[in-house]
């Protein structure tokens, strides 16, 4: 414990004088008496971390369905209070266009107390409720009340702080949930990175508490499957809209869309697995 204090009082008077985090300290506070690190859970994490470019507000200014496909493989930072350091990997997206979209909360570009983030410059974070219970967290974009739902995360780093959060939010004795269980799925990735509705209309590229910095090795169009929504019930022709999107093949995603995943590899977009 008296090592830990000492790392944290480092890395308190760090992080003072700079927005990212300091990996080193990090490590150390982080590593198990064998010499294993929680940053390691992941392949992508050695390289991330030697990218802290926050990204900023020309990123965010794009129309809703490009800002969508652009979040996969960035990586989302939420700071807890006490210090740690939550970091996920976007593996799975919805574009909400605004007004003319009937599954929007926007649609018909009716601007409420509830829904005025989406109204907001693109970055704003738009968190609401449902069932009276769990949070979905967006981020607007260009566009009159258009927002991207962030759907699921692949888990980077604070594994073990992102299962104590879940757990703290389930009710009974629950079971160990497993890496891929963690963020797969909108108000699973609100849980595990502490997200409510005290994060609505914060502002991406200047909260203390939560921020975006780039993934490494971004994908490519053919590592993108376009596919339906999730949940949107009867909206007509927009519940059939191919507006959410994931990354092939990763097992972090929260649904995955097998027949569309063949029609796109029977038009060359992909071999088909």
């Amino acid at each position: 414990m008296p090592r830990k204090r000492k790392l944290l009082a480092q890395l308190s008077g760090l992080q003072s004088n700079s927005s990212f985090p300091p990996f080193d300290a990090l490590e150390n506070l982080n590593a198990t008496p064998d010499g294993d690190s929680s940053s390691k859970s992941s392949k992508y994490f050695a390289v991330e971390k030697k990218n802290s470019s926050q990204l900023e507000a020309d990123f965010f200014n794009q129309p809703c369905i490009s800002l969508a496909k652009s979040f996969l493989g960035q990586i989302l930072v939420r700071k807890l209070p006490d210090g740690r350091e939550l970091w996920g990997r976007i593996v799975e997206t919805e574009a909400y266009l605004g007004g003319e979209d009937e599954a929007s909360h926007s649609k018909g570009g009716k601007q409420t107390q509830r829904n005025a983030a989406m109204f907001m410059k693109p970055g704003t974070l738009y968190v609401y409720q449902i069932y009276g219970i769990y949070f979905c967290v967006n981020v607007s974009s260009q566009g009159e009340g258009a927002a991207v739902l962030l759907r699921s995360l692949e888990p980077l780093q604070g594994l073990d702080a992102m299962r104590e959060l879940r757990s703290a939010s389930r009710k009974g004795p629950t079971k160990l949930l497993k890496d891929w269980q963690l963020c797969n799925g909108p108000s699973k990735l609100c849980q595990a990175f502490g997200i409510d509705k005290a994060f609505d209309q914060r502002d991406l590229t200047r909260d203390a508490a939560i921020w975006m910095v780039p993934g490494h090795d971004p994908p490519g169009e053919q590592d993108v499957v376009a596919t339906t929504r999730i949940g949107i019930g009867n909206r007509g022709e927009w519940a059939q809209k191919p507006l959410r999107f994931y990354l092939r093949g990763n097992k972090f995603v929260s649904v995955v869309d097998k027949k569309t995943e063949r029609e796109m590899a029977a038009m060359g977009h992909f071999s088909c697995s």
